[in-house]
């Protein structure tokens, strides 16, 4: 007898089972240990039960279940979290990675996305009438994680996070009852949902907001030698300062990716490079950018004129399915010299080539949005930074470049200050989510997850737990 049917009533398993559309995976089932598999391939977990949902009545039927059976209920949207926490050990997956249908109005501007839908899949369909939405920096993240959890990408300094763009959400909750969230409709639940991660229930579909973009953008690398680095940091710190918000920007610590348009005797060499994407007249970009571009004397300078679709996803193979990721991140406050000091050396000591630090500006419209529109905290960071440590299975980095990774987090305590939830790792702790929303929001985070989700049924996420 398996541990399913020793655990749980074959016949109600069965019954279970025929109120589904889409699939139910058991161990050994096919397709079992693929659909147990996440981004970051240092999560190993084993489920009981993975719900492969067609639609919003799965994902009902699924929490209902889980809940009659006192199973562990873990959600899957994307799997992109590189915590794990879309996967669970002896307990039940809800996974809606089946769920990836887009519905674009061109005339309100407007996207349904479903929630286990990735961010390639949005963009395809948007970029097709000319409009996008922010979403990220690489095409394979899952939209559910990335919007719940506030949503920083290329296009937030002109158009807002992700969240600043959403207009409503189709959930089903704790009970496994269904309900929409919008500023009309439970408004105080929408203010959660805005940043407050996946705490109060399943979205199942998302509507944004879309604006004009592309189809074409100026956007692209330009790298420097990692000797370079400390004075590339301080014009950088200068250029952003007055930049408008069509521009964004993200620097990169680490070495030259052995990419195609990269030539061969680069490949893997230490550098500091500045990534761009500048969503607005191409002309007025190449004036806008000229400054960097021309700053030193460049290793390479991939900007160029190029679809948005294909920025969008030029990252994705630095950061494949399958490959081991430890993360630690912050905000910060300012770019000084002493942190400029800090960053050069540590950025560059890490032993694996694949790892590396990343730098995001944010400011513009992120930071027009009142601080308490919304859950999402650090509206006022100019900076974030992700050290992400990188490795493939095969690779014996794990040891050196998680000590890396957690010792150059460390030299920044003296220059940090808050956090971005979605970029919180699996051992960062309780505290380290009361930073990322501060004691105010993260009450009133809490007041509104006893009313939704009193028995902390959604838990495996950044968790809030309930006001007793």
């Amino acid at each position: 007898m398996t541990q399913t049917e020793s655990d749980t009533d074959v016949t109600a398993l069965k019954d279970f089972r025929n109120t589904l559309l889409g699939t139910l995976l058991r161990p050994g089932d096919e397709g079992y240990d693929e659909g147990r598999e996440v981004w970051n391939g240092m999560i190993d977990r084993r489920p009981r039960l993975i719900s492969q949902c067609a639609g919003a009545a799965d994902v009902a039927s699924s929490v209902h279940f889980a809940r009659e059976h006192d199973l562990e209920i873990a959600v899957r949207g994307g799997g992109h979290n590189v915590a794990g926490t879309a996967v669970c050990d002896d307990g039940f997956v809800v996974d809606l990675s089946e769920m990836r249908a887009v519905w674009i109005d061109p005339d309100a501007r407007t996207a349904r996305v479903q929630g286990g839908a990735l961010w390639g899949d949005v963009d395809h369909e948007t970029q097709a009438h000319g409009l996008a939405t922010t979403g990220g920096v690489v095409s394979h993240t899952g939209v559910a994680g990335l919007t719940l959890g506030g949503g920083i990408g290329w296009l937030m300094r002109k158009h807002g996070l992700t969240v600043d763009n959403l207009r409503s959400v189709d959930m089903v909750t704790a009970d496994g009852e269904f309900l929409r969230a919008s500023d009309h409709e439970h408004p105080e639940l929408f203010w959660a949902l805005r940043g407050g991660g996946g705490n109060f229930g399943i979205v199942t579909s998302f509507e944004f907001a879309l604006h004009p973009v592309g189809p074409a953008v100026l956007a692209g690398p330009v790298f420097w030698t990692a000797n370079a680095a400390a004075g590339v940091l301080r014009f950088y710190r200068d250029f952003v300062r007055d930049a408008p918000d069509e521009l964004g920007t993200v620097v990169k610590f680490g070495t030259i990716p052995p990419i195609p348009v990269v030539p061969e005797e680069l490949h893997w060499r230490p550098a500091v490079a500045v990534s761009t994407c500048y969503a607005g007249d191409i002309e007025e970009g190449k004036h806008v950018l000229r400054p960097l571009r021309e700053y030193g004397t460049p290793l390479l300078d991939l900007v160029s004129r190029k679809p948005y679709l294909a920025h969008q996803s030029g990252l994705d193979s630095t950061v494949l399915h399958g490959w081991h990721y430890y993360w630690k991140s912050t905000d910060l406050p300012e770019l000084s010299d002493d942190l400029i000091d800090v960053l050069i050396d540590h950025a560059f000591a890490a032993e694996s080539p694949r790892s590396y630090a990343v730098m995001f500006h944010l400011g513009g419209a992120v930071s027009r949005v009142p601080e308490d529109a919304t859950a999402y905290a650090g509206r006022n960071a100019p900076h974030n930074i992700n050290i992400n440590g990188v490795w493939r299975p095969d690779e014996d980095f794990a040891e050196s470049d998680t000590e890396w990774t957690r010792k150059f987090f460390e030299a920044l305590e003296p220059h940090r200050e808050g956090v971005y939830v979605n970029f919180l790792g699996a051992d960062d702790g309780t505290h380290r989510v009361r930073e990322a929303y501060g004691e105010r929001t993260y009450r009133r985070l809490a007041d509104i997850k006893a009313e939704y989700d009193p028995d902390n049924v959604f838990h495996l996420n950044q968790n809030i737990e309930p006001t007793p």
